[in-house]
C-alpha cells in the first residue's frame, strides 16, 4: 500500500484556483457498503457529539449515506482530550449497544486520532494508543499534526514510530496551514513510510480552496492511502462519503474510489 510516485506540481487549472469540471457522476453498488476509517461519533469524549442522541443521529446519517462500518477515532491530545485505549474501547462498546437497541445497522470499531507531541513515546510505552490493525508487520496509527504548522522534529518522531513497528497514517494533511503553503514539506514523511488520510470533504472543496488544491495534488500523485469523513456533527462536518465516492469514480476511476473508501480501509482493520 506504499506509494512511490513523485509529488507532482499543481495542475494548471488548480493553480488558477478554478474548479475541476466533473464528468457525469455515476453511482455504484459499492457506495452501499463503504468503510469510514476516521470519524468522531462517540458522545461527550472530544469535539464530536455531546450527547447520545446526537451520536445516534450521526450514525443514522452515516448509514443512510452507505457507510456500513465506522471506525471511531476520538482525539488523543495530552492536556486537552485525555482519552486512551481503555476509555475509547468502553465508549465504543456502549455506543454499539445503543445502536443495536435503536435498530441502527452500523458496525463500529475504534482507534484514536493521536496528536503528534513529545508525549507520544511515553504513550506508546504505556500502551495507551488504540491502533487500527496491522499491515505488513506494522501497527497502523492515525497521527494528527497541529493544524497551523509542522512541529520541529516531527519527521524524527515519525521515523521513531516506524522503528517501533508503528506506521503513521497522517490525518488530513491537506488541511495543515504549513502544508497548504508548500506541499513538498510532506515528502520527508512519505519517504519515511508514512501513509496519508485525506478528508473526503476536502476533495469537494468543503474546507476551502487551498485544501481542495492540495487534496487533488495528492490524488494526482497517487499518494493518498485512504479517504475518510472526519465527521464531527450533522451541520458542517457530517460522516458522509457517498458524494466523494461518486466524484472520485468519475474523475479518477471507480477502482480508485473503491480502493480509497473500501478496499484499503478493510485491509488496514482486518487484523
Amino acid at each position: 500500500m506504499g506509494y512511490n510516485a513523485p509529488l507532482l506540481p499543481p495542475a494548471p487549472a488548480l493553480c488558477r484556483g478554478t474548479a475541476m469540471q466533473p464528468k457525469q457522476l455515476r453511482k455504484s453498488n459499492t457506495v452501499e457498503r463503504m468503510i469510514d476509517l476516521h470519524c468522531h461519533l462517540l458522545p461527550g469524549i472530544d469535539d464530536g457529539p455531546e450527547t447520545l442522541e446526537e451520536s445516534l443521529e450521526l450514525c443514522r446519517i452515516a448509514v443512510a449515506d452507505g457507510i456500513t462500518l465506522a471506525i471511531v477515532t476520538p482525539h488523543i491530545h495530552p492536556g486537552r482530550w485525555e482519552n486512551n485505549r481503555i476509555s475509547i474501547s468502553e465508549a465504543c462498546s456502549a455506543l454499539q449497544r445503543a445502536l443495536e437497541l435503536h435498530d441502527i445497522p452500523l458496525r463500529l470499531g475504534f482507534a484514536g486520532e493521536v496528536r503528534l507531541t513529545d508525549r507520544i513515546m511515553q504513550q506508546v510505552a504505556d500502551d495507551d494508543i488504540p491502533f487500527y490493525g496491522s499491515v505488513d508487520g506494522y501497527k497502523v496509527m492515525l497521527l494528527e499534526f497541529p493544524h497551523s504548522h509542522l512541529i520541529p522534529g516531527g519527521e524524527k518522531l515519525a521515523r521513531w514510530l516506524l522503528e517501533q513497528g508503528i506506521r503513521p497514517l497522517i490525518a488530513h494533511p491537506e488541511r495543515n496551514k504549513q502544508i497548504m503553503k508548500d506541499v513538498s514539506q510532506l515528502l520527508p514523511f512519505i519517504e519515511a513510510g508514512c501513509w496519508l488520510q485525506v478528508t473526503a470533504g476536502s476533495v469537494m472543496g468543503n474546507f476551502g480552496e487551498k485544501s481542495r488544491i492540495i487534496a487533488h495534488q495528492l490524488l494526482q500523485s497517487d499518494m493518498v492511502t485512504v479517504l475518510a469523513s472526519d465527521g464531527h456533527n450533522d451541520r458542517v462536518r457530517p460522516p458522509v462519503l457517498r458524494q466523494t465516492f461518486d466524484y472520485i469514480a468519475s474523475q479518477y476511476g471507480e477502482k480508485r474510489a473503491q480502493r480509497l473508501m473500501l478496499e484499503t480501509p478493510a485491509a488496514i482493520i482486518q487484523s
